[in-house]
């Protein structure tokens, strides 16, 4: 049986950190001390008996995992297929984030860092972030748009609550590109005491990498209770919502090399594609570098970064990680682009279907079901990577 950390062969990361054409560390010189000093060392540190004994022990003591797959009998009969949901939400902090930042936070001590900073679009990595910091003891700094303050204010009070310092970002469009920008700023000028704990499969390599081991723990034991309740550690689908694309590499990881496993990634589209107010990275985006890798980004035709848009704080990032950029240029991962309005309906529909009320970013994953030509013999696995509540304000504008 495969562990939590083991990579997968045809689509293992390089040395190098490429995915096929996608990957690498594009960085200043400044911060190169920084990713070098991980690069060489995360490997080592997470193979380390005492770091996997540790890091299990959280996982199950503190995350409260293995989280259960739930088997949503009325979404099912209304989609006319079996729909298994893989209650992220259930975790420790509300989502899938606490799984990377346990991971991260104890790396961080093996690596001898005192401070914490990160970024935060939909504000669950910084609450995930903040929770670890608060566990450990150690300084904890988020950035955060100015923009997600305002509407992600239940997260924002939860991170003080906990003892970090919330720094807002007010460039560009003051959402999560603009407070990755500041958080890699923050680490360039403390480069010595300071660890990023990036939150999604993205920046620079090592990080997508690291980010996907630490997420793996959601299809390993997706597949385990999948053969206890099917018989089968293979569904026909896995379906899962991509900003940057965390909880997604997680649920995809342990199925990457298995061609018969349809992964189905879900972005959000705005008010449309073609809008000007989107985050349809796949429909809409190229090839280009940001936050320090090669991958599929939203750009202008002279290399400027497009401002993105999403109904969903976690969604709102004009790339994605270049992991699923290499799924998307391979045709391995099937990309859909779902609207606010379509996103909505499905919130509304699963707390309606199944007392399960979900977030934002999650919603974009069960609109997808609307778009797949499923019959009633496939087995479906929804990544639902988290739990509504800080949505509450926005979802209550449309009752």
């Amino acid at each position: 049986m495969q562990t939590t950390l083991e990579p997968q062969t045809s689509f293992e990361v390089t040395n190098k950190g490429f995915y096929g054409h996608f990957g690498g560390a594009f960085i200043p010189e400044m911060l190169y001390p920084n990713v070098e000093e991980l690069r060489q060392n995360y490997l080592a540190i997470i193979a380390e008996p005492s770091f996997q004994a540790e890091f299990q022990n959280l996982l199950t003591d503190y995350v409260g995992r293995p989280t259960p797959l739930f088997l949503a009998k009325r979404l099912s009969a209304q989609v006319g297929a079996t729909i298994y949901l893989k209650r992220e939400d259930l975790c420790h902090t509300g989502a899938h984030k606490i799984n990377n930042t346990i991971g991260q936070i104890l790396v961080a001590q093996r690596l001898g860092k005192k401070r914490i900073v990160a970024e935060t679009g939909a504000g669950q990595h910084g609450v995930a972030t903040a929770t670890v910091c608060a566990l450990m003891g150690l300084e904890c700094i988020i950035y955060m748009g100015s923009v997600d303050i305002e509407r992600q204010k239940p997260n924002v009070d939860r991170m003080r609550m906990l003892g970090a310092e919330v720094r807002p970002a007010r460039s560009g469009s003051q959402t999560l590109k603009d407070a990755t920008n500041e958080a890699m700023r923050h680490w360039i000028n403390n480069p010595v005491d300071t660890h990023y704990i990036i939150g999604s499969v993205v920046g620079p390599h090592p990080y997508p990498d690291m980010v996907a081991r630490f997420q793996a723990v959601i299809s390993l034991e997706t597949r385990k209770q999948l053969l206890e309740k099917e018989g089968r550690e293979n569904p026909d689908y896995v379906v899962a919502c991509v900003g940057g694309g965390s909880n997604a590499a997680g649920a995809f990881y342990h199925y990457l090399n298995e061609p018969s496993v349809r992964l189905i990634a879900a972005e959000a589209a705005g008010h449309g594609v073609e809008s000007g107010h989107s985050a349809a990275t796949t429909a809409l985006g190229k090839p280009g570098v940001l936050h320090g890798s090669r991958t599929i980004l939203m750009q202008t035709e002279d290399g400027q970064v497009t401002e993105p848009y999403s109904i969903s704080a976690g969604l709102d990032y004009p790339g994605i990680g270049p992991l699923h950029a290499h799924l998307f240029d391979s045709g391995r991962g099937e990309f859909y682009s779902i609207t606010d309005d379509d996103a909505l309906k499905a919130g509304f529909n699963l707390s309606k279907q199944e007392g399960i009320i979900p977030a934002l970013e999650t919603a974009h994953a069960l609109a997808a079901l609307n778009y797949m030509s499923l019959t009633e013999s496939d087995v479906v696995v929804v990544c639902l990577s988290g739990r509504g509540d800080k949505d509450l304000s926005t979802y209550t504008k449309y009752l």
